[in-house]
């Protein structure tokens, strides 16, 4: 272990989360992963530094996986739903002992401020309320027959086996908003991590392994299994998945998308984002800052809801951008785990190509520099993962910011009417999170009107990251249409069912049909 990692703790916290060098446990469910197929080694950005092994799983341990989990369904399913979902609370206190050291290894493997990193644990803890409290509200409609001595109703029935394919910006957070409403519907879940933070998983299912034990659970309730793009492609061409959830870039959603709808089967897509923030002339400006730099640079700009876009009433347009320029000129780049730092590294060196590639393209395009980018090398950046965050003049027009790029690049571009402003936000195929800043009530509410912004999130006076579990989360159009976490989420891992009973000693036929023998 090298000094920077003894420093933040990160042997301790890998021994704590059972984290060991080579990872090769068995395949059966609760215990849940592959020891035949490649090895995947998982490397921190923060310091280039390997940090432990897994191997994939084979085509075998998935058909495996499969079966278990099918048949852990036909028990779990039975189970009645308030007692899975203390269960789920359990899990919930779990998480709750483990908070710092799991915050710790999703910051160390995926190179989040640590911060940032036991806020995505905290949401964890969140779902896991919430689902609790769902576990007793999975309720259906009553509704009138038209035939006399008649009851109708609807019902909600579990779905079976739940895919859950998770990005690497979010490790921990997106499985557990899929798994705990999934679990107290009465579903059970096989989690495809994304390969380049799968330690974040073993982790994960670590932790909730005692509790699933303690409360007999059978085997397959919770499987994790580890590979690259080809587990997913099973998972999405099995029709033994009636569900599958998949969080991630635009291309693999229409990949995943196309390959279960083939099937007729359900997915739920959470997808691109190329998210703007609408500065009128009516904003409080110290409030709108904070919201853009942070939403800009949190995370190193890879959240689906990084801020991308700043679109600047004409009147406030070289005040915000000076303004911008000098908070940018004072954030601190370096280790996560040293909460004096501001921003953190690109997951690996693929994603600072993909950075140096849109700064390229963007200054190709015509876009003027405001703050300058570039790769950040010497002490402490001997990753080669640091970049700087970059700002750019542009036009919404130009290619390369129609695009989603998973980096800390801001484009800002100047409006002169409200519906100027609002089309410019609307003008990209990506639709998943908007805001507004302006103390003009009438600006707030032509922003959230049917002629307002067409993403799934609008918000007013905070920026476009930082959603709540309370409310459900996804986009529209290239976003994918999928809603996970909060609200009434929960109904896509279950399937409905109309009932109709007849108490009477006569069978009237609907719509007053007459048959007669």
């Amino acid at each position: 272990m090298s000094a920077v990692m003894t420093d933040f703790g990160i042997a301790e916290t890998l021994k704590v989360l059972g984290i060991k060098d080579k990872n090769s446990g068995a395949s059966t469910g609760n215990y849940w992963f592959a020891t035949r197929g490649e090895e995947i080694v998982s490397y921190s950005p923060v310091n280039g530094e390997k940090i432990a092994s897994v191997h994939a799983a084979t085509e075998a341990e998935y058909e495996a996986l499969i079966l278990k989990a099918n048949e852990a369904f036909k028990v779990w399913r039975k189970v009645p739903a308030p007692k899975r979902g203390e269960i789920v609370r359990q899990m919930g206190e779990e998480l709750r002992k483990y908070k710092n050291e799991l915050g710790k290894l999703v910051s160390y493997e995926m190179g989040k401020s640590y911060q940032e990193g036991l806020g995505e644990v905290q949401e964890m803890i969140d779902i896991c309320d919430f689902a609790v409290g769902l576990s007793r509200q999975l309720h259906g409609l009553t509704m009138h027959s038209e035939r006399p001595n008649h009851r109708m109703y609807e019902q909600y029935h579990p779905l079976g086996i739940v895919g859950i394919i998770s990005a690497f910006n979010f490790p921990v957070a997106v499985w557990s908003w899929n798994s705990m409403l999934a679990w107290v519907c009465g579903d059970v879940c096989i989690w495809k991590p994304s390969e380049k933070t799968p330690l974040c998983a073993i982790a994960c299912q670590n932790i909730i392994a005692d509790v699933l034990k303690r409360n007999e659970v059978p085997e397959g309730v919770s499987c994790v299994i580890i590979g690259d793009h080809t587990v997913g492609e099973l998972m999405s061409n099995d029709k033994r998945v009636p569900l599958v959830s998949a969080t991630g870039s635009t291309r693999m959603g229409k990949a995943v998308g196309k390959a279960v709808g083939e099937r007729l089967g359900r997915s739920l897509l959470e997808l691109g984002g190329n998210n703007a923030i609408i500065i009128t002339e009516n904003a409080d400006i110290d409030i709108a800052l904070l919201a853009v730099v942070f939403g800009a640079v949190g995370t190193a700009g890879q959240r689906c809801t990084t801020t991308r876009r700043l679109i600047i009433h004409e009147s406030m347009y070289e005040t915000v951008k000076n303004k911008i320029k000098s908070a940018y000129n004072q954030l601190r780049i370096g280790n996560p785990l040293d909460q004096n730092n501001h921003v953190g590294p690109l997951i690996d060196k693929q994603a600072v190509e993909m950075y140096l590639h849109a700064l390229k393209e963007a200054e190709k395009e015509g876009a003027k520099v405001v703050v300058e980018g570039g790769v950040l090398t010497g002490d402490g950046f001997e990753s080669g993962c640091y970049v700087k965050p970059a700002v750019y003049e542009a036009k919404n027009s130009f290619k390369i910011v129609q695009e989603e790029t998973f980096a800390p690049i801001l484009y800002i571009m100047s409006y002169k009417t409200l519906d100027e402003a609002i089309e410019l936000q609307n003008g990209v195929v990506q639709g998943l999170s908007s805001s507004i800043m302006t103390l003009n009530m009438r600006e707030a509410e032509q922003f959230l009107s049917t002629a307002g912004s067409d993403c799934g999130i609008a918000n007013v006076n905070i920026g476009t990251s930082g959603a709540e579990i309370g409310g459900a989360f996804g986009g529209e159009k290239e976003t994918g249409g999928g809603r996970e976490s909060g609200s009434d989420a929960w109904k896509v891992y279950m399937r409905r069912q109309t009932n109709t009973i007849n108490y009477g000693n006569q069978l009237p036929l609907a719509q007053g049909i007459k048959f007669d023998i």
